[in-house]
């Protein structure tokens, strides 16, 4: 399952609920303000960091540039995609869960 986040960890809990409640060998995908939780020394790091080995981290490219942010102060083991990368991840997997 490709699982999107799109609210920032210091506002909602929904990276918090994904993490906990996705299947092992996930994809999650953070988009719009949930690229904030892929900031390396984030709120979220330690959690990303742990479950590495669990799910696939990724995060959309364009949001990062639309709020500042560089691909060098990622947390080690994201990888970053742009619109096309999400769109062969929505079809690579056989359903989506938004977490809002």
């Amino acid at each position: 399952m490709l699982h999107t986040v799109n609210k920032s960890p210091l506002e909602r809990n929904a990276l918090d609920s994904c993490v906990r409640l996705a299947a092992k060998g996930s994809a999650i995908l953070l988009i719009e303000d949930g690229v904030y939780g892929a900031l390396a020394g984030s709120q979220a790091a330690e959690k990303i960091s742990s479950r590495i080995g669990d799910f696939k981290f990724y995060a959309l490219g364009p949001d990062l540039a639309a709020r500042g942010l560089s691909e060098a102060t990622l947390i080690d083991g994201i990888e970053v995609v742009d619109y096309g990368g999400f769109v062969d991840l929505a079809a690579e997997r056989e359903a989506q869960q938004a977490w809002l």
